[in-house]
């Protein structure tokens, strides 16, 4: 039996189906139709996204790109009614189990598509939208070899040929006046970033095509690099002007994409409450923990018997002070997190407590045109692909910071908190989950995730790593594992406050430095990370507890039987769904 011990457990498994049947079909005609509504799914989105079908894997369209215009929009939003209106018409009594989850799953990315192309309307306000399928389209073509280099660069010329084109639409759908400052000069940081991945995978590699193919390349080049500089001229002196848009989408919006986001029960107010709770837990235990570090290195410390919040605070950050002393150079962050990978899998292989892929992994310096959301992420091979390489991307801290900001930057990453980034990110975390739902053989449980089971199951997996032994003996990666966890509840707290309660930046900083213990530069990041970007900083707190508490109902129920390594590797076999349809199959219940 194991001993894991979770802060509090939470029972989150409430949410059930509901299905409506216009028409009346037997039951194997009603798995035929189902079949081929999937069927016709996958196909079509692959048309309307060209640049989303790569990425996934589908490479029918590689030299196509994205229709982002008012028609592309509407022939998206007409697609996706007539699929739900198909779906409408199936009978549900005639669903197996593993059909109902699929169509749930279906039903709900298509109606929070339409919500967010109708409702939320980012394509009117939100540049990284576009910016992101400017520089994807290269860049899913280029990074791994899922075919034959002249293929990819033959296919990469069409795009290249095209991103004028997509330039020329997004200038039309984007509204200056409702566009927020901050996302505009962000776009503006990201846009040549097309120029750098063109410079360093595509001219590289122009020997590989003949002469013919070659001068083609060569003038899309040329043509891509005047459309990348046109962009930036408008972003900069027509966009970045008028762009007086405002960040915090507003309660309304906010609770409905929350609601869309994390597919929960919880509410904004129970996530703010519990969050609250939780801090002041986890502010005790890092003080407890704490007392011992300190008295490791002063032994004659007689610590008071009704510490003040403040004294309490001070001594965990004396601690967390001795952590920061053993961090990277700024160059140097690359190689320690390939250490932290070493160190991380020889652990995860030793214990036996998960089955670890054979797929390869690189640590990369994170392109140009993904930096200023996040340090890291785990860019994985599409869902419809195995055995490719994923990459393991951390971004440089920027060459316009000062010494004093890169220092802080350093010192927020330093090495312990480097191999919880790696546990979170790739072992047992982003990689190791995603190589395991990507070998779902039912294409809708890989392709449609739920990032609340995805960030979940990361942030479990840096406890858990703790609680079975990772670094044994070590208090001070305890304390930043308890840390990161911090990071993870405030995550959730900033992420409403931004956006419903009005925070100001002085008061998010406060929260984040003061409550969280984050440096400055982690703590800036992350105010600007919320103004980005609005509840995916939610699916971290929440996803964390659904995993909690679905291990701990696997250990109840399977009692003396129960198996860690086995228990992860069936929880991740379901592919990255929302964890209420995993519990349903993990234990054999009907929904």
């Amino acid at each position: 039996m194991s001993n894991f011990k979770p802060f509090i457990r939470l029972s989150l498994f409430t949410v059930g189906l509901c299905f409506v049947s216009n028409f009346s079909l037997t039951g194997q005609d009603t798995h035929q139709r189902f079949s081929s509504i999937v069927d016709r799914y996958f196909d079509e989105s692959s048309r309307l996204s060209p640049v989303g079908a790569t990425g996934m894997g589908d490479h029918r369209f590689d030299s196509e790109i994205n229709d982002v215009s008012a028609v592309g929009r509407n022939r998206t939003a007409t697609f996706y009614r007539e699929i739900l209106a198909e779906l409408d018409a199936l009978k549900p009594s005639d669903f197996s189990r593993d059909e109902k989850i699929d169509r749930a799953l279906l039903e709900h990315r298509l109606n929070a598509a339409l919500w967010k192309q109708q409702e939320l309307e980012e394509w009117a306000w939100n540049p990284l939208v576009y910016s992101g399928v400017a520089g994807g389209s290269i860049y899913s073509l280029m990074a791994r070899e899922f075919a034959p280099l002249p293929d990819r660069l033959k296919s990469a010329t069409a795009r290249l040929e095209k991103l004028p084109q997509l330039y020329s639409q997004t200038r039309k759908e984007l509204q200056p006046h409702r566009v927020p400052k901050i996302h505009a000069e962000t776009a503006i940081s990201q846009n040549r970033g097309v120029l750098s991945i063109i410079k360093n995978t595509i001219e590289p590699q122009l020997d590989q095509l003949n002469q013919t193919d070659r001068l083609r390349l060569t003038k899309a080049i040329e043509t891509a690099r005047e459309a990348v500089e046109e962009q930036q001229l408008w972003l900069e002196n027509e966009l970045l002007p008028k762009a007086k848009g405002e960040y915090r989408i507003g309660k309304e919006l906010f609770d409905q994409k929350l609601a869309w986001t994390l597919q929960s029960s919880l509410t904004r107010e129970q996530i703010r409450n519990r969050g609250l709770a939780f801090m002041n837990d986890l502010h005790e235990h890092m003080y407890e923990l704490s007392k011992d570090i300190y008295a490791e290195r002063f032994p004659y410390t007689e610590f008071p018997a009704h510490p003040s919040p403040a004294y309490k605070k001070a001594i965990i950050r004396s601690c967390l002070e001795m952590a920061y002393q053993d961090r990277p150079s700024a160059d140097g962050v690359v190689e320690a997190a390939n250490h932290s990978v070493k160190l991380t899998s020889d652990f995860l292989r030793e214990k036996d407590i998960i089955t670890m892929p054979d797929d390869p992994m690189e640590i990369i310096v994170m392109p140009e045109f993904q930096r200023g959301v996040s340090l890291a992420y785990c860019d994985s091979p599409g869902p419809l692909e195995t055995n490719l390489k994923t990459f393991y991307a951390v971004a440089p801290p920027p060459a316009s910071w000062t010494e004093a900001q890169v220092e802080s930057h350093l010192r927020e990453y330093n090495h312990r908190s480097l191999h919880n980034l790696t546990v979170h990110e790739a072992m047992p975390g982003h990689f190791v989950q995603l190589a395991h739902a990507n070998r779902n053989p039912r294409k809708l449980r890989a392709v449609l995730s739920s990032g609340v089971f995805v960030e979940g199951w990361a942030v479990y997996s840096e406890w858990m790593m703790c609680e079975e032994g990772f670094l044994e003996g070590d208090l001070l990666m305890r304390l930043i594992v308890l840390k990161w966890y911090l990071r993870d509840v405030t995550n959730a707290l900033l992420d409403q406050a931004v956006h419903v309660d009005g925070i100001t930046k002085t008061e998010g900083m406060r929260m984040l430095v003061e409550d969280a213990f984050q440096e400055e530069r982690e703590a800036d990041g992350k105010w600007r990370r919320a103004q980005l970007t609005s509840a995916q900083l939610s699916t971290y707190f929440v996803g964390y507890l659904e995993h909690v508490d679905l291990r701990a109902e696997a250990e109840e129920r399977w009692g003396d039987s129960f198996d860690l390594k086995t228990y992860h590797d069936t929880a991740l076999s379901f592919g990255s769904i929302p964890t209420q349809y995993v519990r349903s199959l993990l234990f054999d219940l009907e929904l």
